[in-house]
C-alpha cells in the first residue's frame, strides 16, 4: 500500500464492515430465496397446484427486487447528504428487523389471507433495506481505497454474497440433516429467520465504530451537499446511469438462475433431495468468491470495465450449455455448471464495486450507484426464477440458456457504451 493508505487497524474495520454488513444483507436474501423455494408456496397460499404454489412463493421473492430502487431512492438521498455511516446502519436495521419479524409470521392455515399480506410487506422491507445497502457498502470501501487498490477494496462487499450464500445455505442443509421434513416444515424453517438478529447485532457493532469517508468530506468541503441527489443525477447523468443499470443485468440473471430456479428445479423435476442439492450449490458456491477475488486483482491491473465485458462474453457463453448439462440429471454435470456459472458470476460481480462508483461524481455518488445496481436488479433477477419456471414448463431448458445468454448480451452492450469513469 501507498502512504495514503489508512492505518492498519482502521483499514482491516473498513474492510470488515464492508464485507460482514453484505454478508449479514444478503444472508437475509438467501434465506428468503431459498425458503420460498422450498416451503413458503406450501405454507403462505391455498392449495391448487404444486407449480401454482411455487410461481406464487417466487412472486413474493421478486416483490423486493421492486422495493430495492425506492431504498435506493431513500438511502441514497441521505446517503449523498448526511453521509455514509449513518445511512448503512439504517438500512441494516430495517432489514434485518424485517427478516427476524418474517420467523413469526402466521401461515395460510392459521390467518388465511393475512399471511401472504404479512409476508408480503416484510419482503417489502428486505428489498427497501438491501436497496440502501449495497451501494454504501460499496462506496465505504472504494472511498477509503489507496490508488492503485480501488477494484481490491471494492470485492469486499461484493464477498459478503458468497459469505452470506454459505451461511444460509449451510444452514438450510444442517436443519435437513437434523429434522424430520414434517419438523422442517412445522418450525425449523423459522430458525434462520430468527437467528438473523445476531448477525445484524454483529454488524452493528462494526459499522457503529465507523468515521465518515474522505471522498464524503471533501465533496462537503468543496460544494453544499446536492438537494434532491436523484434529481440532479437524472438531470446531469442520465447516460451513466442507464449505462450503469444495464451493465449489472448479466450478474443478477446469473446468479437467481444458480441458485433459486436451480434448486427449485433440481428438487422437482429432477427429483433431488433438499439436502442433496443444497450441498451441490454449496459446493460450488466456492468459485464464485474466486472469480470475485481474480476479479479485483485483474481489475486492478487493467480495468473493471474490460473484465466485466469478458466476464459477459464467456455468460453468452455458457447459456448455451446450461440445458445439456443441468438437463442430463447427472449430479456431477449439473454440480460442473453451477460452478461455472458462480465463477462467471465473480467476474461479473466481483469489478461492480469498482465501477458503478466510478460512473458517478460523490456528492451523488451514493444514489447514483444504488440506484443503477437495484434497478438493474429488477431487470436481471426480479423475474428471473418466474421467467425461468414458465419457460422450463414450456420449453424445457433450452429457452433458459437463451434468456441467460441474452441477459449476458444486454450488459455487453451497455458495457460497450461507457468510455470514461471519474476518480472515486
Amino acid at each position: 500500500m501507498t502512504d495514503t493508505a489508512q492505518p492498519a487497524a482502521s483499514t482491516r474495520r473498513i474492510l470488515a464492515a464492508s464485507l460482514i454488513g453484505t454478508a449479514v444483507e444478503f444472508y437475509d436474501f438467501y434465506i428468503y430465496a431459498t425458503a420460498a423455494s422450498l416451503v413458503f408456496g406450501k405454507l403462505f397460499f391455498p392449495a391448487s397446484s404444486a407449480s401454482a404454489q411455487l410461481m406464487s412463493a417466487y412472486a413474493t421473492f421478486a416483490l423486493a427486487f421492486f422495493a430495492r430502487p425506492l431504498g435506493a431512492m431513500f438511502f441514497g438521498h441521505f446517503g449523498d447528504r448526511l453521509g455514509r455511516k449513518s445511512t448503512l446502519v439504517a438500512s441494516l436495521l430495517l432489514m434485518g428487523g424485517s427478516t427476524v419479524a418474517i420467523a413469526i409470521l402466521p401461515t395460510y392455515e392459521m390467518a388465511g389471507w393475512l399471511a401472504p399480506l404479512l409476508l408480503c410487506v416484510l419482503r417489502f422491507g428486505q428489498g427497501f433495506g438491501l436497496g440502501g445497502e449495497w451501494g454504501g457498502a460499496a462506496l465505504l470501501a472504494v472511498e477509503n481505497a489507496p490508488p492503485g487498490w480501488r477494484a481490491r477494496f471494492g470485492m469486499f462487499p461484493q464477498l459478503g454474497a458468497p459469505v452470506g450464500f454459505i451461511a444460509a445455505n449451510g444452514l438450510f442443509l444442517l436443519l435437513g440433516l437434523l429434522l424430520t421434513q414434517e419438523q422442517f416444515i412445522a418450525w425449523g424453517w423459522r430458525i434462520p429467520f430468527a437467528l438473523s438478529v445476531v448477525l445484524v447485532g454483529l454488524g452493528l457493532w462494526i459499522r457503529l465504530r465507523l468515521t465518515e469517508t474522505p471522498a464524503f468530506a471533501k465533496a462537503l468541503e468543496e460544494a453544499p451537499p446536492a438537494k434532491a441527489p436523484l434529481g440532479e443525477l437524472l438531470i446531469r447523468h442520465p447516460l451513466a446511469t442507464l449505462a450503469g443499470t444495464f451493465a449489472v443485468v448479466a450478474c443478477f440473471a446469473i446468479f437467481y438462475l444458480t441458485t433459486a430456479f436451480a434448486l427449485g428445479y433440481g428438487t422437482t423435476q429432477l427429483g433431488y433431495s433438499r439436502e442433496t442439492f443444497l450441498g451441490v450449490q454449496l459446493g460450488a458456491i466456492g468459485f464464485m468468491a474466486v472469480g470475485i477475488i481474480l476479479a479485483g486483482y485483474w481489475s486492478d491491473m487493467t480495468t473493471p470495465r474490460r473484465v466485466l465485458m469478458a466476464g459477459c462474453v464467456a455468460t453468452v457463453a455458457a447459456g448455451f450449455v446450461l440445458a445439456p448439462m443441468m438437463g442430463s440429471g447427472s449430479i456431477l454435470l449439473i454440480w460442473g455448471f453451477l460452478s461455472i456459472g458462480l465463477f462467471l458470476m465473480g467476474l461479473v460481480y466481483g469489478p461492480l464495486g469498482a465501477f458503478l462508483p466510478g460512473l458517478f461524481p460523490a456528492r451523488v455518488r451514493y444514489t447514483g450507484a444504488s440506484m443503477a445496481f437495484n434497478v438493474g436488479g429488477i431487470l436481471g433477477g426480479g423475474l428471473t426464477p418466474i421467467i425461468a419456471k414458465a419457460l422450463s414448463d414450456q420449453g424445457g431448458l433450452g429457452p433458459v440458456g437463451l434468456y441467460l445468454s441474452g441477459a449476458a448480451a444486454v450488459s455487453l452492450i451497455a458495457l460497450a457504451f461507457v468510455r470514461r469513469q471519474v476518480e472515486v
